[in-house]
């Protein structure tokens, strides 16, 4: 279908490359297209579905969306209320989804909705939408506090009419579909974080390097240099976790716990980095001329999208067999 066969490990290089941009959103939006929206298209969709969607996304003609938040349902997702209900040969959907990356642009979506009554895990499919369609209206693009190069979209669905054969695999393994794909995206999403940790440090120590206060190089501070140090070992243990769970994952193993991981870990993290380097950046530090204040801004997202902290705190817990039972 166009893409060049390889495994996981050679996107995942790629993330990390894609951490040399000197923002988070471009890299957010190619992870959304390469990892997050045709993973579950790749794996269970039809050879005509894959030659509609994943062939033109994959030249770079077609701009993909994932949508899985809603404004009431966002790391909750059995929790959603898009409806996609069957008559004839055709899917009706209506609701609303919301924090949709590329949104604004995107030429179709790969979305989870309701297609039956049952139970919240098994009543949930995954269907490509084109944007195009009648009663899609985009509200907004919503105002961010970083990432304010990513689009983010609200959008409805009103009585949208999509042909029954837009269906990903099968009827109600959505839900099981898109746990799967979790897996890729937070792994992309650690990975791309390491490059931009390792940037901001060094960058931090060229400043105080040269900045001087009292008489001496900021850097000469033991505060300082000891702590640089600390945040530079902090990443390279997050590379070693990371790139063992890529192992394992290439390898066909169950990983969602070492994704967890990773991702609790590269959200904590990019938050201690970005705010003790601003720290010794001083008022330069709370301005937008320099690069830390704009991680400071973009990576803040890392712990709260794809999943907070929290509910990957959960996911730890289960495979841990400590999370009590309901």
């Amino acid at each position: 279908y166009g893409g060049m066969g390889l495994d996981f490990s050679y996107s995942v290089a790629v993330a990390e490359e894609l951490g040399s941009i000197r923002c988070a959103g471009i890299p957010m939006a190619i992870g959304v297209q390469t990892g997050m929206a045709t993973p579950a298209l790749t794996r269970f969709g039809s050879h005509e579905l894959k030659k509609q969607f994943l062939v033109p996304t994959i030249a770079g003609d077609f701009v993909a969306c994932l949508g899985i938040s809603e404004v009431g349902a966002g790391s909750d997702v059995a929790n959603i209320k898009t409806t996609a209900v069957r008559k004839g040969d055709e899917y009706v959907i209506n609701g609303g989804k919301m924090w949709i990356t590329s949104g604004s642009q995107a030429d179709w979506m790969c979305l989870l909705a309701n297609t039956s009554e049952g139970p919240p895990h098994r009543n949930k499919s995954l269907i490509c939408l084109p944007m195009n369609l009648p009663g899609i209206h985009v509200a907004k693009k919503i105002d961010k506090l970083g990432m304010r190069s990513s689009d983010t979209a609200q959008i409805f669905f009103e009585d949208v009419r999509v042909p029954c054969r837009n269906l990903i695999g099968e009827e109600g393994k959505g839900f099981t579909y898109q746990m799967l794909q979790f897996q890729e995206e937070r792994l992309w999403g650690a990975a791309t974080t390491l490059t931009q940790m390792e940037t901001i440090i060094k960058e931090t120590v060229d400043y105080t390097r040269q900045r001087k206060v009292f008489g001496q190089p900021v850097l000469h501070n033991q505060t300082v240099h000891f702590r640089l140090a600390e945040l530079a070992t902090e990443v390279e243990l997050l590379r070693a976790l990371l790139h063992r769970a890529v192992a394992l994952y290439v390898e066909g193993k169950d990983v969602t716990k070492f994704a967890s991981m990773a991702k609790l870990k590269a959200g904590r993290l990019t938050r201690e980095v970005t705010d003790s380097c601003l720290q010794f950046w001083g008022g330069m530090g709370f301005t937008s001329d320099v690069l830390v204040s704009r991680f400071y801004r973009d990576l803040r997202l890392v712990s709260i999208g794809g999943g907070t902290d929290e509910t990957m705190l959960s996911i730890i817990c289960k495979y841990m067999d400590v999370l009590p039972r309901k």
